[in-house]
Formats: C-alpha cells, sequence, structure tokens
C-alpha cells in the first residue's frame, strides 16, 4: 500500500521528497552504546553519527557524545564498547544530550543496523522528556542486505551462511576496515560504508528513489532479529 499523502503532510514531508533519487538522498547513520537491550531498565551511554548524501560520506559532519546513564554499567556490556563508569561519571545525561541530537536529524533519512533497537532507546528518551518522537523514515541495512540476498544480487557477500549478519559479518564480506568496533562512532561510520556498498545493488535491483529504499530497508523487517540472546555485539 503507498505512504498516504495525508501523512506525509502531517509530518512536514512533501510527496515530492519520496521520488528524491538515490544520490541526492540526505542520511543520517547513527548508532548507540547501550546498557543492556531491556528499554523498560537500561541506557543509552554513547551515541555517535554522520552524514551522508546518495553514497557521499560526510566525514567531518558528525555528532558524538558519551552520556551519563542511570541504569547501572556492569562488565557484561562494558566488555561490548569498553565504556567504564568512570568515564561517564561527568558525562552529561541523556536530558542534556538528546535535544542537540534529535536537531542533527532534522531534514535527514536514518540509517543503522538493526536501527528499531536504537529508535526505541531513543524515543523511549523522548517520550520521558515530553519532546516530539522520531518521525523521521529510516532504513535498515540488515533489512536492505536482506532485501538483495533474496534478489541473488551478485557479490560474494549476498552468499554469506548467516542471514542476519551481523554490522562486523558485513564489514568484512564487503572488505570494510574496522577500527573502533563497538563504538557508536566508529560502527556508524562502518554502517555507512555498508550503505555504500549496498546502494549500487540496489540501483541495479530497480531501487531508484526515496521511497523504494525507505520500502525495502524498512525496520520493521528486522524486529524479529532483536533479541536479548543475540546481544547487541551481535549488531
Amino acid at each position: 500500500m503507498a505512504w498516504p499523502a495525508w501523512w506525509d503532510r502531517m509530518v512536514g514531508r512533501p510527496a515530492s521528497e519520496k521520488m528524491r533519487p538515490l544520490e541526492e538522498i540526505p542520511f543520517t547513520v547513527l548508532d548507540t552504546e547501550l546498557t543492556g537491550l531491556d528499554d523498560r531498565r537500561d541506557d543509552i551511554v554513547s551515541i555517535g553519527a554522520l552524514r551522508m548524501r546518495g553514497g557521499l560520506i560526510r566525514v567531518g559532519d558528525t555528532f558524538q557524545a558519551l552520556v551519563k546513564p542511570g541504569a547501572i554499567l556492569d562488565g557484561r556490556t562494558v566488555v561490548v564498547h569498553r565504556i567504564t563508569p568512570s568515564q561517564l561519571e561527568e558525562m552529561p545525561s541523556i536530558d542534556a544530550v538528546l535535544p542537540p541530537f534529535l536537531a542533527y536529524l532534522e531534514g535527514t533519512i536514518l540509517v543503522g543496523h538493526c536501527i528499531a533497537l536504537d529508535l526505541a532507546f531513543l524515543n523511549r528518551d523522548a517520550r520521558r522528556l515530553a519532546l516530539s518522537s522520531i518521525r523521521n523514515r529510516a532504513v535498515d541495512t540488515l533489512a536492505l542486505y536482506g532485501w538483495l540476498r533474496r534478489r541473488a544480487a551478485e557479490h560474494p557477500a549476498f552468499s554469506l551462511e548467516a542471514t542476519a549478519p551481523s554490522l562486523f559479518d558485513l564489514a568484512r564480506a564487503f572488505e570494510i576496515q574496522v577500527e573502533a568496533a563497538h563504538s557508536a562512532i566508529g560502527d556508524a561510520y562502518v554502517t555507512a560504508q555498508v550503505l555504500q556498498r549496498l546502494l549500487p545493488f540496489l540501483a541495479q535491483a530497480g531501487i531508484e528513489d526515496q521511497a523504494g529504499l525507505c520500502r525495502a530497508g524498512h525496520p520493521d523487517r528486522q524486529l524479529a532479529n532483536l533479541t536479548a540472546s543475540d546481544g547487541h555485539q551481535s549488531f
């Protein structure tokens, strides 16, 4: 079913934006690091994001913040993101970090690997602070990968044994160098490079504009993969 025109008007999204070609789409690629996966009791400890236009990564346009959580930061997550309680002691709370981050997102399509998890935490905190929930359209790189894999895209990366590979599985498959795994800004940069690799295959498969990209990469396609047993490190 087509996205209703009245909804585009309601959220300030002109219908013409849906026809924007892939190379002109403004993206914000984001990642968060967390105390755990339960959005009822865990918290964000780091946010990293950067901008793209089409396949061009704007490495000078970034957002980075460490966040002092209310939840306990225990050893199980510290070994993943290597952020210690002492590093966060003097950092601002999410109450101070979230408003400027939401402003940074304005006017862009959001991109992440299993981004539904990041959005769940960000929107939970936005609601608690009486801020507007994130209404940006969002694209999941894992959903895009799955969409292309089902269409037998011609590249060895689409023949991985895992049907829902981690971000770092895809990085290896696409020969992307990973220098800061499980830092929010480092993972955002890897995700941006994965998107770079996927965009030409999407164009070859008939995805020509923003509307098609958002359909193929809708975050709901990957909600079933967000399980506590897998852990955030799997994404």
